[in-house]
């Protein structure tokens, strides 16, 4: 499985960004896929995942009510929608997937067996 992460960009606080994330391989083999985040100096952290069957659909409290994670999986397209962009958000941004189907959301890191290239986003204040 190969993952492109796109859509990422300078924008002021506030502005919103629409990251995109597109699948190709033995997709077959997807399940969970989540976007993570490194900061400059900052460990990789946790942003916000989607289910296989979008049962379920986690947030990092500092994005939630503000991002919104969806995912097509005819297209094999994931997309982050976030909003109310805060300088603190400025980060790498990387897709990732798991293999196998599973039914709550995942959010370590260690889990994912493939990563996408990482798309920078910038935010000024």
């Amino acid at each position: 499985v190969q993952l492109q992460a796109s859509g990422g960009g300078l924008v002021q606080a506030g502005d919103s960004l629409r990251l995109s994330c597109a699948a190709s391989g033995r997709t077959i083999q997807m399940g969970t896929v989540a976007w993570f985040r490194r900061a400059p100096g900052k460990e990789r952290e946790f942003v916000a995942g989607i289910t296989w069957s979008m049962s379920d659909k986690s947030y990092k409290d500092s994005v939630m009510g503000r991002s919104t994670i969806s995912r097509d999986n005819v297209k094999k397209i994931m997309i982050l929608q976030m909003n109310d962009l805060r300088p603190e958000d400025t980060a790498v941004y990387y897709c990732a997937a798991i293999r196998g189907i599973d039914s709550v959301v995942n959010e370590a890191a260690a889990a994912y067996s493939w990563w996408g290239q990482g798309t920078q986003v910038t935010v000024s204040s």
